[in-house]
């Protein structure tokens, strides 16, 4: 059952992103950052930790759970560090993350045979 439930998570969160491309006139780029804020903000309310809890992966891999994570980092470090945490931590929470997707891009790019789009 958990994995159905991170599906159907994931699956909203997605078709919520398609609807706002379909019937608004923003751009994928802002749609992202708004769904980033999004995360930031559910989670400095405590809303989005128990959609986590229930979905899992369904939760946390979309681009709202970059956002959760980010929060999640702040506040733990803020806790740890003081004010300084503020800035320290969201680096720190999303690291291994942003590394692996560079990594993982960079490795996809090696073996990738680029088309002309023209």
């Amino acid at each position: 059952m958990n994995y159905l439930w991170a599906f159907v998570t994931g699956g909203i969160i997605c078709v919520m992103g398609q609807i706002l491309i379909d019937l608004t006139k923003l751009t994928p780029a802002r749609i992202l950052v708004g769904f980033v804020v999004s995360g930031v903000i559910l989670s400095a309310l405590g809303l989005w930790q128990p959609v986590v809890d229930f979905a899992g992966a369904g939760a946390t891999v979309p681009i709202i759970g970059f956002g959760h994570t980010l929060a999640q980092g702040m506040k733990e470090a803020v806790a740890k560090n003081g004010i300084v945490g503020i800035f320290t931590g969201g680096f720190t929470a999303c690291a291994g993350g942003v590394a692996a997707s560079l990594i993982f891009g960079f490795i996809a790019s090696v073996f990738a045979r680029p088309n002309s789009q023209s």
